[in-house]
């Protein structure tokens, strides 16, 4: 098993790597309105994520616990792929979120380019999202004036 676990590292960095770049077309063609909620709600699902037992099988089943990773990317990938904007939304952050916490700490080193892609989208994401904040309060700064 020790021979095959490096193969399979590498065929699920791969697949990552696959939806990754259809998760990050998705991101570019939102308006910048949708960029800011999608990094709310991807703050929130990382969130979500990080209080569970086991993060990287966030948005799995309880029944297929014992994976090497769970179905979460693949519901979001699905999601994402919606026709329903707001279900496009939250499959993005659910991705993003498990794939996060699949590629953070992974001993893989095929896994690692992932998880520096990953969290390069996560920065320009959180500079959205500061951006709208700041923007959010400047207005009601000057609102209640």
């Amino acid at each position: 098993m020790q021979l095959l676990t490096p193969f399979f590292a590498m065929m699920r960095a791969r697949q990552l790597g696959r939806q990754f770049r259809d998760i990050e077309r998705g991101i570019q063609a939102l308006p910048k309105r949708s960029r800011e909620r999608l990094s709310t709600l991807t703050l929130r699902e990382i969130g979500q994520a990080s209080r569970s037992d086991f993060p990287h099988l966030y948005g799995t089943p309880p029944e297929a616990r014992y994976l090497p990773w769970g179905h979460g990317t693949h519901v979001g990938y699905e999601r994402a792929c919606s026709n329903n904007p707001e279900v496009v939304l939250r499959g993005i952050a659910l991705w993003l979120a498990v794939a996060y916490h699949e590629t953070k700490n992974s001993p893989h080193a095929s896994l690692q380019p992932q998880h520096r892609q990953l969290m390069q989208l996560l920065r320009e994401l959180k500079e959205v999202h500061h951006a709208g904040s700041s923007v959010d309060s400047w207005m009601n700064e000057t609102a209640a004036a």
